[in-house]
This record gives structure tokens, sequence and C-alpha cells, in this order.
């Protein structure tokens, strides 16, 4: 991961130091991809879609902060599904207190989705299907144009594969993404940080993890495309990063 920023330092004063530029590099990459793929415009209502994690609660900080600078004309509102009939949890409260320290209107929604055993269907997809659904509904209720997930690069890249390697298709998770007949928008501005670099923006801003984690996430191809993905980066460290330059730099001349 030599793309990735790391903290070290010898004194507290150092550590210091080298967490504020690690912060000012993170709002940057974040903000790049806002730039380069025109994710947010003047006047745009967004939902951010919570789930309690690192990922979810770094970017709603970020947007949130970013909504703050008066160059800026956006809003910004939070929403959490819970699915009552799986066994996750996560701190209502805490994510109530989060939002209202950020000045951020706070939705949360409980849900049940069709999770079952030996359905056919893989659990994580149900339930992402029905909270996604949920996460459309509020977004329609409350007015917003665009929903923004925190996916990340390394969820692109591992989604890349999995695409290739179990469906025979190139596709990812494109930053942005018109949906509806344009009368919407799913945007990504994580999409240029690292899994690395959003769990030390969370070690460092102190996010409480979450109670219990779902029993389903084991049970998916993701977990062994990242084990693959790490293997690969024995080849070459910069494997992640190439992968994610590879979808921008396709030649069709040299594809069948």
């Amino acid at each position: 991961m030599a793309d990735d920023i790391f903290i070290s330092g010898s004194s507290p004063a150092e550590k210091k130091k080298q967490e504020k530029l690690f912060m000012r590099a993170f709002f940057r990459k974040a903000g790049k991809a806002i730039y380069d793929y025109g994710l947010i415009a003047p006047g745009d209502k967004i939902l951010v879609g919570v789930s309690g994690g690192k990922d979810s609660l770094a970017l709603l900080e970020v947007l949130a902060l970013r909504e703050r600078d008066p160059k800026q004309d956006y809003t910004v509102v939070a929403a959490h599904i819970a699915v009552e009939n799986v066994a996750y949890e996560v701190d209502a409260a805490y994510l109530g207190d989060f939002c209202a320290r950020l000045g951020v209107r706070f939705v949360s929604r409980t849900i049940r989705s069709d999770v079952r055993d030996g359905s056919g269907k893989p659990a994580c997809f149900v339930c992402a299907w029905h909270r996604r659904k949920a996460l459309f509904e509020i977004a329609k209720e409350e007015g917003c144009c665009k929903l923004a997930l925190a996916h990340h690069r390394d969820d692109a890249v591992e989604s890349l594969l999995m695409s290739m390697m179990f469906n025979g298709t190139i596709a990812s998770m494109p930053p942005k993404l018109s949906m509806f007949g344009g009368s919407f928008t799913l945007i990504r501005p994580f999409i240029y940080l690292s899994n690395e670099e959003t769990r030390q923006y969370a070690d460092f801003r102190g996010f409480r993890k979450q109670k219990k984690n779902c029993p389903y996430e084991q049970a998916t191809h993701r977990h062994a495309v990242a084990d693959l993905l790490s293997r690969m980066e024995q080849l070459s460290p910069h494997v992640r990063s190439n992968l994610f330059a590879a979808m921008k730099n396709i030649q069709p001349e040299y594809l069948p």
C-alpha cells in the first residue's frame, strides 16, 4: 500500500503534526473526487447513507464540515437503515448525537429484509437491496436529489475483480451514477481514498465501533477477493491503485 499515508513520529508534537497533514490530505482527496467527477452542484440536497461503520461516519463528517465553507452551497441529511431480522447492531443514540454535533438532520428507519438461508440469493445482496430501496424512499421524502455512499477505492477494485471472476463482465462502482431517468444521482466522494486511509481517519477521530457486526459479512466473495488482493500486493505493491487506474485506461484495440 505504498500510496497510502502512514503516521509515525517520535514525539507527541511530531505525531500531531503528521496527523494534521494526514487529515489535510484526506480532505483534499475527497475534494478532488468531488471536483473531478462533478459530484456536487450548487443547491444540492444530499442524503448520506450512514451504516454506523467507519467509512460512512467519515463521509458524513467530511461532507458536513465542507458544507460549512462559505464557498460551498449544498445541504446534507443523514439516514440510517436498521434491519430488524438481521442480527447486527449499531448504537443509534451515538449516531444521533454524532449528527447533532455536526448540525445534520438524522433520519432513522427500521425495515425487514427477506433474508432466508437456502433462498438461492446471497443474504448480503437481499439485505443491501432492501436498505438501498429504503434510502431512495427517504431521499424522496426529504427532497434530496443525490445519495452519497461511502464506498472507497478498495471497494471499487474488489467489485471489479468480483465482476470479472464471477460474472464475466467488466464493471465496478462508478463515482457518479445517474438514476431514474436522470432525476436522481448516486455519488461516491471517497472513490480516491483507500480502506487504510478511512481506517486511520476513524482512529484519529475516535469513532465508536458497531455493537455487533453482521453475521453474514464473512459469507461473501468480497472477503476472499480482498485476501487475494493482499497476496497480489506481494508481487506488486501498487496493485490496488493500478487496477483502479486500469478502469480509466481501457484500450479496446487490444481486447477481443
